[in-house]
């Protein structure tokens, strides 16, 4: 066991033994093709060892936003072309719309020590995302050993990441997961300071209990992203129809004096990207202008931060020893943003 006190997949036998491996596939894709394989290729190290140590491995992940029904589109299948491609090997793609359905218990009833299966996408289940013990259990029948090395998604209370675990013999970490406990960990709990925290991403409601935590640990707080805007409101400033939170307008408030108590610096944009709407689809052309944040004009929307906070934000950071990001500082989907 390692110093973080969480069994990983070097903790246990999985010879012969059926092992489901949440793994984060949620890739980009543009017309059935994967426009970055990352996700994939850090899920390799665990892949191998399991099917190296004779397992029979059983792969699962979400993909985009199904919102509970099947869609086509967000289907694994380029996923498991991509990973046979990688692996060198047949990755059997179980397609079943309700995800544990007869492909799937076919395709595991016929594996071989060392084989692959990929599952499809969990959130074509509703059951899902709202951790509902039915599907849980439906995935855990599946299985002998559950391994989670879903970095990306371990924060979130889901069937394929928390509820299965209770219907498995057996629970540990991948190395993915190990990997980035370790460095977090380490970053967060014993950084070499300067300490700052680079925090992006569209909601404020998703980081509350982060930003609370980072107010004790770090020197500087960096916030973009969608979420500056509730910030910025909280000063007092006009936000056009950028994305708000108005339920946190208070929250913010509360970290600003938090922060200012605790001496950390907090910086918000100062100026930033605007356009009359969101782009759709997503990395349509889009006309922008550059405004100061507090003058922000009311029908305009702001979708990411301006050359000002870039320069900024990379001066703090250029001074810090440890950073640790969180998000991107706009719609980096976007082409005209995504610098």
């Amino acid at each position: 066991m390692n110093a973080l006190n969480k069994k990983t997949v070097d903790d246990i036998n999985v010879k012969g033994q059926r092992v489901l491996v949440r793994c984060d596939f949620n890739v980009p894709l543009k017309e059935g093709v994967i426009t970055d394989e990352n996700r994939i290729v850090a899920a390799l190290p665990t892949i191998k060892k399991l099917i190296a140590d004779g397992g029979k491995v059983i792969l699962c992940s979400h993909l985009g936003k199904p919102k509970g029904e099947p869609k086509p589109e967000l289907s694994l299948a380029p996923v498991a072309k991509r990973l046979s491609e990688l692996l060198g090997k047949d990755v059997v793609f179980a397609a079943d719309d309700n995800v544990v359905g007869e492909n799937a218990k076919k395709a595991v009833s016929e594996m071989k020590d060392g084989d692959v299966v990929l599952l499809e996408n969990t959130r074509y289940r509703a059951e899902e995302t709202k951790n509902v013990e039915t599907f849980s259990e439906e995935l855990g029948s599946l299985a002998d050993i559950f391994v989670n090395d879903a970095f990306g998604t371990a924060h979130r209370a889901h069937c394929s990441t928390v509820g299965v675990v209770s219907y498995v013999k057996e629970a540990v970490a991948g190395y993915l997961i190990g990997k980035e406990l370790k460095y977090l960990g380490g970053a967060v709990d014993n950084p070499a300071r300067p300490f700052i925290t680079i925090l992006g991403g569209a909601k404020v409601s998703d980081k509350l209990t982060v930003i609370e935590n980072l107010l004790n640990k770090a020197d500087t707080l960096i916030i973009g992203g969608g979420m500056a805007y509730t910030f910025l409101a909280a000063k007092g400033l006009s936000v056009g129809t950028s994305l708000l939170d108005e339920e946190k307008i208070d929250y913010c408030k509360d970290m600003l004096k938090k922060a200012e108590e605790k001496g950390v610096k907090i910086l918000l944009p100062v100026d930033c990207a605007v356009a009359e709407s969101f782009p759709d689809p997503i990395d349509a052309p889009l006309d922008v202008q550059f405004v100061d944040a507090d003058k922000m004009p009311d029908g305009l929307m702001g979708l990411d931060i301006g050359p000002k906070s870039c320069e900024l934000f990379a001066n703090e950071a250029m001074n810090a020893k440890t950073v640790v990001w969180n998000g991107p500082m706009g719609v980096s989907e976007n082409p005209t943003l995504a610098a």
